[in-house]
């Protein structure tokens, strides 16, 4: 910023001006009180020589005094809106108050800086919120300038793709695998497979403009796991409804059973006929009784909840589950920390 008391150099004609008018509005003063001095005043002449020295140093001193006055005021206006270009709205001036030429000047310039900052800051929540939504969305969102470089990919774009944080900005579309689905019609829906992924996807595209120049968005979404989604709740209110015709069936056909193979042992037949009805009968049982409790654990898998995914330690949770079976021994050796998304 500039100083309040930079001196006037030649490029500053305004101060030369500023400065050349005061001097020429305190001369006609000047004239009159060296006329009064010289012809009117009987004085000596070194009386006459001092005085005329401290008229010149009055005028002088004066005009720079008004001067100082004027352009102070405008070097702190400068500075005010030099801030402003840069960016910092935190500057205040002095004295604003209505009423005044100069404090209407100031009053403005400190309403215009309280109105960049509130709009700054709300750009700035704007485009948290929007970082925010994007890296939560589960959908590929990639943004592509004019000439098909990459400019923006949200974490799901990454994960899709393959490539890293950050480090595939400024990739063109054919190097990342999306030149076809960019130029294509919106919206369509292809099937393909992508670095991070194969199924069926809903591509869409939008254009935009930034800086004058056009730009395009490319929008992904993975389709399949919708579909897979609503496969799994399909065939669990299946499993549900099966589960609770079969035990409605199987009931009946074990008690029945039962109940003839104790009505078989009052029948006067042959030995035989009675191991043969007997050894029947307990076979349809015991099938039933079967059926019945891999019904009921299947059912109640399909009752599980959805599972609750964070952050643990794969080797920990390898060791707890090869407790669940103990046919074979397990050795683990150790290794790197690694940790994954499960449910423990």
């Amino acid at each position: 910023m500039r100083s309040t008391s930079d001196p006037v150099g030649p490029g500053a004609p305004f101060e030369r001006r500023l400065w050349r008018g005061v001097l020429v509005a305190g001369l006609p003063l000047l004239l009159l009180g060296l006329l009064l001095l010289w012809l009117g005043l009987p004085t000596s002449e070194l009386g006459r020589w001092s005085l005329t020295g401290l008229l010149l140093l009055s005028w002088l001193w004066g005009a720079a005094m008004l001067r100082q006055r004027v352009v102070f005021p405008l070097y702190t206006l400068s500075n005010l809106l030099e801030a402003l270009r840069e960016g910092d709205f935190s500057l205040r001036g002095t004295r604003a108050h209505r009423g005044d030429a100069m404090g209407d000047v100031v009053w403005e310039v400190n309403a215009l800086a309280q109105t960049l900052r509130e709009q700054r800051l709300q750009v700035e929540e704007t485009l948290y919120l929007l970082t925010k939504v994007l890296a939560n969305v589960d959908f590929a969102v990639l943004a592509f300038d004019a000439e098909a470089r990459l400019k923006l990919a949200n974490p799901a774009a990454e994960r899709l793709l393959g490539i890293r944080q950050g480090q595939a900005l400024g990739q063109g579309a054919e190097s990342l695998g999306v030149d076809d689905v960019l130029a294509g019609p919106s919206p369509i829906t292809v099937r393909r497979s992508f670095p991070g992924g194969a199924g069926s996807f809903e591509v869409r595209r939008a254009e935009f403009r930034q800086g004058g120049l056009p730009n395009r968005l490319l929008v992904i979404t993975d389709l399949s796991r919708a579909l897979r989604e609503e496969e799994r709740q399909t065939w669990q209110r299946l499993i549900r409804v099966l589960g609770h015709e079969l035990n409605n069936s199987l009931a009946p056909i074990k008690s029945m059973a039962s109940t003839l193979e104790r009505l078989c042992e009052r029948v006067e037949a042959d030995e035989e006929w009675h191991e043969d009805v007997q050894g029947g009968l307990a076979l349809i049982g015991s099938r039933a009784q079967a059926l019945s409790r891999f019904m009921t654990g299947y059912t109640a898998l399909a009752r599980l909840p959805p599972p609750d995914l964070r952050s643990v330690e794969l080797g920990p949770l390898l060791e707890r589950l090869s407790l669940l079976d103990q046919r074979l021994p397990v050795q683990f050796r150790p290794g790197p920390a690694c940790q994954v998304e499960a449910d423990p």
